[in-house]
């Protein structure tokens, strides 16, 4: 089925309805100028019923630091009322007798306080007149805009609507989207939700309704589980207060809101950590499986926030484990960014195992530390046995799962006896809560972190379009044994044996060389391999010179690797 605007309009009014939203028409919106957006009587009534002594010039100043914000700047107008929404701000009162109040625009904690409204077709006068197909507001404050476009007409599409939003709306009524937190475009089969500084590929759909669902939603019933899911009025508070990140510094307008997969996966491993944390629980705060395209640093992000936050931790210590310099360095780069959305001003990339143990013994909570697992196999002594502290592995899969003892037997050294990076980690740290993050969960894994809690696949990712499909194309690369070289090789150990060569030495020696290794390593093969991979690349530039990919090149060892590159 094809809809036209007004059908589609009409359609999302429906759902919105059955979501308990109460349903206006703009044409019947009272307003003393057609330039105001905000529902003052609705903000102003919110604000009474909760805060029931305000004078009636402190709840004209309370509405005027959203109504006054300059819309010259209008990211940093947004950054500052969008945070406003999330975290209030504190109102010193005219009266200094009495207590300072903490300002809540919506209340985040009681869902049904607050006041839900949809508004269509509603005219604003900026420089140019602009109608809306749909606002959406909570307490008269217009956080959602929608646009939307029909799927009859094939020139038309949604990227039209995106341009709609993103430069005509931009320009024209700045005065709506200061207080937007994200816009939604939809021709009735492509449902999609970004924010209004997002580029048009970050627009996503909201696949699932309530992230239990094995499959995702595609097509027309996305429309669905955009209005159930993400609109749902309690999972709209959530997303608001939680859920949309502003680095604290950006060259570029940078405003990040969660996709369904990071939203539901942050939520579940929250809910299973405070299950599991010590000393009541085991201290497996469970696995996370997120495939390429998950999003895995922001989901860190918003259960870092999550955590941070809460009333049930009580400011924890977070530590954030990689197992590699490149990856620690990245999430450094992402989490030192964003103190103003943790809710933490210190967070710290850690230099070393001493390091860490100065800065855990200054603290009993807060603090989010960055580092690497190979840092805690410098020394054996216990760095904090609090148990407000959570671990939160990246790459769950490799160093940070092996605790078992390694035996090695050395000529020269003897036998030697050492544990894995993970056994200094969790003997560091005895009742700290583990989470892990993996894109490929093994056993060892499960054991160590816990039960998978949430998952998100190569195949979802593919089919929301946040990852380019995978091709692959076998190659065949012949290696051809020279005659001449495995004879004068038998040869060489002929005359080995009756130069007083220990049969066992000879043995290890005829081991090492016929390793398959030494085989796929020949210096001609990799060349050969080399060239073929320049040959497709260019012919499939030429072919298709518009079409962007991604190539991994997997090698069977770091030598091999390093040869490839070379």
């Amino acid at each position: 089925m094809k809809y036209t605007e007004s059908q589609l309009e009409q359609a999302f009014i429906s759902l919105l309805e059955t979501e308990g939203y109460i349903y206006i028409d703009g044409k019947q919106l009272q307003r003393s100028l057609n330039q105001e957006v905000l529902i003052k009587e609705d903000l102003r009534a919110f604000l009474q019923d909760r805060y029931e002594d305000l004078e009636e010039i402190e709840l004209e100043s309370i509405t005027n630091e959203l109504a006054f914000q300059s819309t010259s700047n209008l990211y940093e107008s947004n950054k500052y009322i969008c945070k406003l929404l999330a975290d209030g701000f504190i109102f010193k009162r005219n009266n200094p007798q009495k207590k300072d109040l903490h300002i809540r625009y919506i209340d985040c904690d009681s869902v049904a306080n607050n006041t839900f409204k949809i508004v269509n077709q509603l005219e604003i006068q900026g420089s140019e007149l602009r109608i809306p197909d749909l606002i959406l507001y909570i307490n008269g404050i217009p956080v959602v805009v929608f646009e939307f476009k029909t799927a009859i007409e094939e020139e038309i599409t949604i990227h039209d609507a995106y341009k709609q939003l993103t430069t005509r709306y931009k320009r024209g009524i700045p005065e709506l989207l200061k207080y937007n937190v994200f816009c939604v475009i939809s021709d009735g089969v492509n449902n999609k939700a970004g924010t209004v500084f997002s580029p048009y590929e970050f627009y996503y759909g909201w696949n699932k309704i309530t992230g239990a669902e094995k499959k995702a939603l595609t097509g027309i019933e996305t429309t669905t589980s955009l209005v159930q899911g993400m609109l749902n009025q309690t999972l709209l508070v959530d997303i608001i207060h939680h859920f949309v990140l502003f680095p604290d510094n950006s060259k570029r307008e940078d405003k990040i809101l969660c996709r369904y997969p990071q939203y539901y996966a942050a939520n579940k491993l929250y809910q299973n950590i405070k299950a599991h944390r010590k000393p009541i629980g085991d201290g497996k705060g469970g696995t996370y499986f997120g495939a390429t395209g998950c999003g895995k640093s922001f989901t860190m992000l918003y259960l870092t926030r999550l955590l941070m936050r809460s009333t049930d931790f009580a400011s924890p210590t977070i530590i954030i484990i990689s197992d590699r310099t490149d990856l620690d360095d990245q999430l450094s780069k992402d989490f030192t960014n964003a103190k103003k959305f943790i809710g933490d001003e210190n967070i710290i990339n850690i230099e070393s195992r001493a390091d860490l143990r100065s800065r855990l013994r200054g603290i009993e909570s807060g603090g989010v530390y960055l580092t690497t697992v190979q840092k805690f196999a410098e020394d054996a002594e216990i760095l904090s046995d609090r148990t407000n502290i959570i671990c939160i592995s990246d790459e769950a899969h490799r160093s940070q799962v092996n605790l078992d003892l390694k035996v090695k037997i050395d000529e020269e050294k003897g036998v030697t006896k050492s544990y894995g990076f993970a056994k200094y980690l969790h003997d560091s740290l005895p009742n700290a809560t583990y989470v892990g993050f993996t894109g490929t969960p093994i056993d060892k894994t499960l054991e160590v972190f816990g039960d998978v809690v949430d998952q998100y696949t190569m195949f979802e990712s593919v089919n929301d379009e946040i990852t380019v499909r995978l091709v692959y194309e076998g190659r065949a690369a012949k290696v051809n044994l020279d005659y001449n070289k495995v004879q004068e090789i038998e040869n060489y150990y002929e005359n080995a044996v009756a130069e007083g060569a220990s049969e066992y030495h000879v043995e290890a020696s005829q081991k090492a060389i016929a390793k398959m290794e030494v085989v796929l390593g020949d210096t001609d093969r990799i060349k050969a391999i080399a060239q073929d991979f320049i040959n497709h690349y260019e012919k499939r530039i030429a072919e298709k010179a518009t079409v962007a990919g991604k190539v991994m090149f997997v090698c069977a060892s770091r030598t091999i690797a390093y040869k490839l590159y070379q």
